[in-house]
């Protein structure tokens, strides 16, 4: 025959299964916080050491190459007049911008240092040196490169070894 557990049987398995289960997992996880902290003294040191690269070519400057490109579809994207960060342009005033694109390894969103809003100081191009803004994005086969956006018409240019600083300017609007 077969015997029912009573209602203070069930009640103590209960609090039993339960105190076990809180057991273990406290253990597991004492067990698994040692070893996410040793990753995350791990991450700080590396984190650290890229900071510290980051801060050297604002510095010393990173050499990268200059080419231009004007706001046309062939060029860009089937809207010109506007830039990868929304800003809109006029296309015949484009070199009175002073905007640039930039290649995606040297944005911060795919793990560089710089970012759309930033100026940066550019060294080493004779004509076209000077103080830009980080407007736009180039196409993902550029690397450690960047664009200066010029009107239709401007003869293209390049440069191989310019030099890139970024500055801590920052734009205010006045009319705020």
């Amino acid at each position: 025959m077969i015997k029912m557990f009573n209602s203070k049987s069930v009640i103590a398995f209960i609090i039993f299964t339960s105190m076990m289960n809180g057991f273990i997992s406290i253990n597991m996880i004492q067990k698994n916080k040692r070893n996410y902290n040793s990753l995350i003294e791990i991450i700080k040191e590396e984190n650290t050491s890229l900071r510290n690269q980051i801060n050297e070519f604002r510095g010393e400057g990173m050499l990268v190459t200059v080419t231009m490109y004007h706001p046309v579809s062939r060029q860009t994207d089937s809207t010109p007049n506007i830039l990868a960060d929304g800003t809109r342009i006029r296309v015949q005033k484009a070199s009175d911008y002073k905007f640039i694109a930039v290649s995606r390894n040297l944005l911060k969103r795919w793990g560089g240092w710089l970012d759309y809003g930033d100026f940066i100081i550019l060294r080493g191009t004779d004509i076209k040196d000077g103080i830009y803004q980080v407007r736009d994005t180039m196409n993902k086969r550029w690397v450690n490169r960047i664009d200066i956006l010029e009107s239709p018409g401007t003869k293209p240019y390049k440069f191989t070894s310019a030099k890139l600083h970024k500055t801590d300017l920052v734009y205010q609007d006045i009319k705020k």
